[in-house]
């Protein structure tokens, strides 16, 4: 907490600057004759010309010269304030340190050119000190904002990524209800209401970068419900799940558009029987899909790859997972199938 607060606290922050300077020069010139209160009252002598050329240095020089690449008239700024600080810093030796305590050292001319250059050297050590650890700062807050930036950036893109996946995924679903309601389907009551489930799910439960594995699989298992009594005998459906998939999470919605795909793509009446796999297996550290499903001879879904779903889920996982993921798809003569396979614990 204190050293929160010591960072925090501009006032605080620069009165331990200035206070750790001066004892460590008090003790380190003191230490020569053995003389520590001398060397404070020396120390305090000069800090007010130290100070003002600091201060100077990083609220003027650096805002409007440095940073701004002002570079002509920062040189010029720097030798005139140097040479000004360097000659009160002889006025200062030559008119109060030297008859205090150094009268031996008085001569007769209380502006010598290499005495001002002494002092500018004595000087700028600490104006020197003083505008790295500035830099420092600003470079860090430079780097915090990028990271803020880069985050909101990436939220923005995954939220925009979100709110086309659903409004597609509801887009299909709607066309598989109207066709049920138009063959006056007894299954069409069953379908909205497993319908306003995926919905609530979507509005309020699925809004978290995260969430449980189960409630997921319990979505797509609604989903594949609708498939089901949509098609009837037409679609063989296999789906299964093995692992422990309690407190397991994942993103949402990464799942659902390789398994629609394979719904709108898989169910052909150029087949005799259409089919899909669902197979997935839940490790401590894994969580692997394979997902297939039959086609015609003549269908080629490797176009299907760049429709709003598949593109998306892509750039999500991409987003969410970088390299902590693996995706393989197979476009053969009688099946398309999806290989994925995500590291949980990137999700813990």
């Amino acid at each position: 907490m204190i050293v929160k607060y010591l960072f925090q606290s501009r006032v605080v922050s620069h009165i331990f600057f200035w206070g750790s300077y001066i004892l460590f020069y008090t003790l380190l010139w003191g230490s020569y004759d053995d003389d520590y209160v001398g060397s404070f009252a020396i120390q305090l002598m000069f800090v007010p010309v130290k100070m003002l050329l600091t201060y100077y240095t990083l609220y003027i020089l650096l805002p409007k010269y440095i940073l701004k690449g002002r570079w002509l008239p920062f040189v010029f700024l720097l030798i005139a304030s140097a040479f000004t600080g360097g000659a009160l810093y002889r006025l200062i030796a030559y008119y109060i340190e030297y008859p205090l305590y150094f009268p031996q050292y008085i001569d007769g001319d209380p502006l010598n050119f290499y005495k001002i250059i002494k002092g500018i050297m004595d000087i700028y050590i600490v104006v020197f000190l003083a505008l790295v650890i500035k830099l420092l700062k600003y470079w860090y807050v430079n780097q915090q904002d990028k990271q803020i930036l880069a985050h909101e950036k990436l939220e923005a893109e995954l939220k925009f990524l979100k709110t086309q996946i659903n409004p597609h995924f509801l887009f299909n679903t709607l066309n598989n209800l109207y066709a049920l309601t138009l063959k006056k389907s007894d299954y069409a009551p069953e379908v909205v209401l497993k319908l306003s489930e995926l919905i609530n799910y979507m509005l309020y439960e699925c809004n978290a970068h995260k969430v449980l594995l189960d409630n997921e699989l319990n979505f797509i298992k609604n989903y594949i419900e609708i498939e089901r009594m949509r098609h009837g005998d037409d679609l063989d459906i296999k789906a299964m799940i093995n692992g422990d998939s309690a407190n397991v999470y994942i993103a949402p919605m990464i799942l659902l558009p390789f398994i629609e795909n394979s719904f709108k793509h898989g169910i052909n009446e150029e087949l005799n029987k259409s089919w899909i796999d669902f197979d997935l297996t839940v490790t401590d550290e894994q969580l692997v899909l394979k997902l297939a499903n039959s086609k015609s001879e003549t269908q080629h879904l490797i176009e299907s790859n760049q429709g709003i779903g598949l593109t998306n889920v892509k750039r999500r996982l991409d987003l969410l997972y970088k390299k902590g993921y693996s995706l393989e798809i197979h476009d053969e003569q009688r099946s398309y199938t999806v290989s994925l396979s995500i590291n949980l614990n990137l999700e813990k």
